[in-house]
């Protein structure tokens, strides 16, 4: 949007120096939001032009987040054309939602036609069949056609987060002609790290990095600067796969080719940054027994209601836990002690179990986790489980001696958090792995199930440990 400042009167822009946009922790001043709230209601069409010209998309959408329902549209509405549309894919898919709904679809073509591919695709994807069909058929063919492609590839795939702006040359071009050439094109990608060579049907050839094109003469073939071996991914390959890629070997950019090897698209990195937060943010509500899906914006029921059926599972496995205890009802009245001691065992293994999923499913993520090493992996966990199950027991026997005066009380205990400790250990990293096996997501399910044979072994060895040394009946 930097375009356009020239036409934005410089008084008007120094709105941002006047009232700086955040605090010294990086949060969005209230006084800012509220500066902007009442240009709103007041139509200062000038004022809110000269800000979100000077604002960067992510900061533009920040404040779009922190202002009322009714003034987001508004403030689309009021800059017009000023307006950048790839602030709201920033925003939460909710919140975006109702931005986009409330919008007249001229309006949204319009904003659409001044994004990458792929911030197009974000933008629309999150629409039902029918808002995106509208919005489309108000762009120009071409452009259409482009945008309808790109949906159609699986959700979450290469083909889905790939723009289609790249640079195109024939293998016939030398580095004269190939720097003429994107001399003379005005519709140039806004940034791009290297070119690639197609023949005349489009299929891929090979890439040419710019800084060995810059630094190549003019009369060189780019036959000779092409590198024919150039990574590159299908328009079918997970986003997740992707971004190993880029992770594991540098990766600044990638060409993207369809199933004939025709080049399509290209990834950046930029792209590949929103992929590993999207995941890692995935990971960490699924963890938790949260959906995906789930934003700061939903309504209450909506995410009661996402969040109760896992819920449930877990009401299931407390039951099938709180049972073990019935079995030892009769030494729980003779010996209060054991009541009071049996949450301390199971709350110690689910904490062990829980660090070791841990670090089990994102190996299992990030794929180091596999076959070749898998049974080493086990055996170093046991033996942490084992080694810190020794350490807790002396703590939490001689803490239970000095309780309850009971000798006898902290050797039953110990040996309780040792057994508990190591099948903790076992079942933090055999049940992500089990569940990789058949290809349910670890870290979805891993943490009810370890939580469940965490405090069913903690209760049984426990309470069964202390009737065979108390000889309770």
């Amino acid at each position: 949007m930097d375009e356009h400042m020239d036409v934005v009167p410089a008084a008007e822009a120094s709105v941002l120096d006047h009232v700086p946009m955040r605090n010294e922790d990086g949060e969005i001043r209230h006084e800012f939001v509220e500066e902007i709230a009442h240009a709103i209601e007041a139509s200062d069409t000038a004022l809110l032009r000269a800000i979100v010209a000077e604002l960067h998309e992510a900061d533009l959408g920040d404040l779009i987040a922190a202002l009322e329902p009714d003034d987001r549209v508004r403030l689309v509405e009021l800059t017009g054309r000023y307006f950048d549309f790839s602030a709201l894919n920033e925003l939460d898919e909710g919140v975006r939602e109702e931005i986009l709904e409330e919008l007249p679809p001229e309006t949204v073509a319009e904003g659409v036609r001044e994004l990458d591919s792929d911030d197009a695709v974000e933008l629309l994807e999150t629409l039902d069949e029918d808002e995106q069909e509208e919005i489309l058929e108000k762009l120009p063919l071409p452009e259409r056609v482009a945008l309808e492609r790109s949906l159609l590839y699986p959700e979450n795939s290469a083909g889905r987060r790939m723009q289609t702006e790249f640079i195109a040359v024939s293998p016939d071009f030398t580095v004269g002609q190939a720097i003429d050439y994107m001399r003379d094109t005005p519709d140039l990608p806004e940034r791009f790290y290297e070119i690639y060579v197609v023949d005349k049907d489009q299929h891929w050839l090979g890439a040419v990095p710019l800084d060995v094109l810059l630094r190549s003469r003019r009369p060189v073939p780019l036959t000779d600067l092409t590198d024919e071996d150039r990574r590159r991914v299908s328009v079918l390959e997970d986003q997740e796969e992707v971004a190993r890629m880029f992770g594991k070997y540098n990766l600044v950019a990638a060409p993207v080719v369809d199933t004939q090897d025709r080049l399509v698209g290209v990834i950046t990195v930029d792209d590949v940054v929103d992929v590993i937060e999207e995941e890692a943010d995935e990971d960490l509500k699924a963890l938790g027994g949260v959906t995906s899906d789930e934003e700061l914006s939903d309504t209450v029921l909506t995410i009661a209601r996402g969040r109760f059926n896992w819920l449930l599972v877990n009401l299931a496995t407390a039951f099938l836990a709180s049972s073990v205890l019935g079995l030892f009802e009769g030494q729980l009245e003779k010996m209060v002690a054991l009541a009071v001691l049996a949450p301390i065992v199971a709350s110690q293994g689910g904490n062990a179990a829980t660090q070791t999923m841990t670090v089990a499913v994102r190996a299992l993520a990030t794929r180091e986790l596999g076959s070749s090493n898998a049974w080493r992996v086990v055996m170093r966990e046991s033996l942490v489980g084992l080694v810190n199950g020794i350490a807790f027991a002396v703590i939490t026997g001689v803490a239970a001696v000095a309780w309850f005066r009971i000798p006898g009380l902290g050797v039953v205990i110990g040996l309780a958090i040792i057994c508990n400790l190591v099948a903790g250990a076992l079942g933090g990293i055999l049940i992500p792995m089990g569940l990789e096996r058949v290809r349910a997501d670890p870290a979805v399910a891993s943490g009810t199930f370890v939580t469940t044979v965490t405090d069913v072994v903690g209760f049984f060895s426990f309470l069964g440990i202390a009737t065979l040394w108390f000889g309770l009946k």
